[in-house]
């Protein structure tokens, strides 16, 4: 039950156009109670967080693997004294950067996945197709850029990324294009590759979605190996939460959606034996270590997609730690895509 500083405020540290996506909802699933200790994993513009703070007198720590999100902290960290905590990091790290903190279990892991709307509102990070920048699309500061991988990647290889992490079933020929024109001179411009994949598929019907869409998507899960990011941070959430504390995801895309369900179906499931074909599992007997809070993902009503069209695809899952041993980290059976293809056109 939510107690003591008021209603939360839906913009976050000064970022009016920042709305956080399911508020009422995340907040309703993750239940803050004076005197918790809770992880937002995924910062952003400090939405969740804020909504946090103001729902309890609580303590906060905030992860975010981009150092320019962080800037965002410094009104919160002023506004709740003693109580937020901003870290730079990986949300697949929380273990240790809670531990560095103090906090050994926590009571609540939050975890807003993809691209931040004020990524996507800064033409210089290169995420979005519909503001000309250059193509970085990195969320932290290190490894390639998509530059980096349209300009060097054999064209099978970028065929594969696209298709296996953009769904695109055109990936063949985007990829044929990419290189062809990349061999005139260098793709660096978030415009030139939107202008290229919208030359292989025309202009869609569906005005809301551009062609380049599903193309971005790819790179940008490949460029910051967001799926084996979330994989590792359902696990260490997972350790990591007291019994009776509460994991809650808010997913965008049916990749991301895909892994959290069935993660919490693996972990909610009746006490089973490990696989043969997992040699550390074997022999051992899971208990359910997770408690469904809703078997159906909650979803966006029509008056929030309206007031915020980024809304529109997002899914949310939770569920509640019990008090069985973790299962461990893995990505067997949790739907993390290879690249490898079946065929595409």
């Amino acid at each position: 039950m939510m107690t003591g500083r008021g209603r939360p405020s839906f913009a976050a540290g000064g970022l009016a156009r920042h709305i956080p996506v399911l508020l009422c909802e995340v907040l309703t699933a993750l239940e803050p109670e004076d005197g918790g200790t809770f992880i937002d994993g995924t910062f952003g513009a400090g939405g969740y967080s804020r909504a946090i703070l103001e729902a309890a007198n609580c303590r906060l720590i905030a992860i975010d693997r981009d150092p320019d999100a962080l800037a965002y902290a410094q009104d919160l960290t002023e506004t709740f004294p003693g109580c937020f905590t901003p870290v730079l990091g990986r949300y697949s790290e929380m273990e240790r950067l809670a531990g560095e903190q103090g906090a050994d279990a926590v009571d609540g892991v939050v975890l807003d996945l993809g691209v931040s709307s004020m990524q996507l509102d800064q033409p210089e990070r290169g995420f979005s197709f519909a503001k000309d920048g250059p193509l970085d699309m990195r969320m932290g500061a290190d490894g390639p850029t998509a530059a980096d991988i349209v300009n060097s990647l054999e064209e099978a290889q970028l065929a594969d990324i696209i298709y296996v992490f953009g769904e695109e079933r055109r990936s063949r020929a985007i990829a044929k294009a990419i290189v062809r024109r990349r061999a005139e001179t260098p793709i660096a411009r978030t415009g030139t590759l939107a202008d290229i994949v919208a030359g292989v598929l025309g202009r869609s019907r569906d005005d809301t979605k551009h062609p380049a869409t599903r193309t971005f998507q790819a790179l940008r899960l490949y460029v910051n190996a967001e799926l084996d990011e979330l994989v590792e941070g359902l696990g260490a959430a997972e350790r990591l939460l007291r019994p009776g504390g509460r994991l809650v995801v808010v997913t965008f895309h049916s990749l991301e959606d895909r892994i959290v369900k069935r993660f919490f179906a693996s972990r909610s499931a009746p006490p089973q034996k490990g696989s043969r074909h997992l040699p550390d599992s074997a022999g051992k007997e899971f208990f359910p270590s997770f408690q469904l809070l809703n078997r159906r993902p909650v979803e966006p009503n029509l008056e929030e997609v309206r007031s915020n069209p980024r809304a529109r695809s997002a899914r949310l899952r939770a569920a509640r730690r019990t008090e069985a041993p973790a299962h461990g980290s893995g990505f067997a059976g949790l739907g993390v895509p290879e690249l490898r293809r079946k065929g595409d056109a």
